[in-house]
């Protein structure tokens, strides 16, 4: 199994923005009546968030964010961090103080832990897959709106890499640019005249005759699209090094080592984030 992922701390500033909007989703106009209802002001509790399953953690920055915008007395103490591996019954972190608060913020911080300990959990086996390959694994902007940059951290949590996070920051031609500029060496030229010197430009193709095309002009990356396992072999071989290959289309964790076996640099998976099976975390009133 492969070792926990070194993280750097996700900006507190993204994640209290999301965590924030979706207390606003869930409490509405009024607030929690049930907890107003059932729970007397000054009831306190203690309480352990607990895996109920194996997995890979991310999100627990979002989980503090969410008991602490509910009650700033709610006392939180992380047992794991994000990157670490949990096992069945292992508890992620000790909640404490208020009752109310820990009642109103357990489903938004357990949404957010175990989405996205679940595409970290995901990104995990594909990453362990492939290890010993050159290839590494990378997401899509394939994602949850509003929840791009915290999925994009929860894969690298789980052992991945980054694809670009947004139009803005990277160059894609995809096969809808190529028709709308009238063809492949039209699309680079007028991307390499618009873009700065900074802006990686990268091209899919589908073909080995497409890509002897973009391997003649100035990118950067080549996304190799659906291609099969022979045709991606010859397109490393064709690259040479030139360009950085990615695989992309159809990946599982059936075929993924095949890819991997290929030669290519990158094998993109749209599914860590636009289909992630939320991992089995709860939280447990202790008193």
């Amino acid at each position: 199994m492969s070792k926990a992922a070194s993280l750097r701390g996700f900006p507190a500033l993204q994640a209290e923005r999301a965590v924030k909007a979706a207390l606003e989703e869930d409490l509405g106009l009024a607030g929690d009546i049930t907890t107003q209802a059932t729970v007397c002001e000054n009831t306190r509790a203690e309480a352990a968030i607990v895996a109920r399953a194996p997995g890979r953690i991310a999100g627990l920055q979002c989980a503090e964010a969410a008991f602490g915008m509910c009650d700033r007395s709610v006392k939180y103490e992380n047992v794991i961090a994000d990157g670490a591996d949990a096992a069945p019954g292992q508890t992620l972190a000790h909640v404490s103080g208020p009752a109310a608060g820990i009642l109103t913020g357990e489903r938004v911080a357990l949404n957010f832990l175990c989405h996205l300990s679940g595409i970290a959990t995901a990104t995990r086996a594909f990453a362990n897959a492939v290890e010993g390959t050159q290839a590494h694994i990378c997401c899509t902007r394939k994602t949850t709106p509003g929840l791009r940059a915290l999925e994009k951290y929860a894969v690298r949590a789980g052992g991945g890499q980054n694809h670009r996070f947004g139009l803005f920051d990277a160059v894609l031609i995809k096969d809808n640019h190529i028709a709308a500029a009238g063809g492949i060496e039209t699309a680079v030229k007028r991307v390499r005249a618009h873009a700065g010197h900074m802006i990686q430009v990268e091209v899919e193709v589908d073909t080995l005759e497409q890509l002897g095309e973009v391997l003649s002009l100035d990118v950067d990356a080549v996304l190799l699209d659906n291609m099969s396992l022979g045709d991606l072999t010859e397109a490393v071989r064709r690259a040479n090094g030139k360009v950085l290959t990615e695989a992309s289309g159809g990946v599982n964790l059936e075929n993924v080592r095949e890819i991997a076996e290929t030669g290519v640099d990158l094998i993109s998976v749209g599914s860590l984030t636009h289909s992630p099976k939320a991992l089995d975390l709860g939280l447990d009133f202790l008193s």
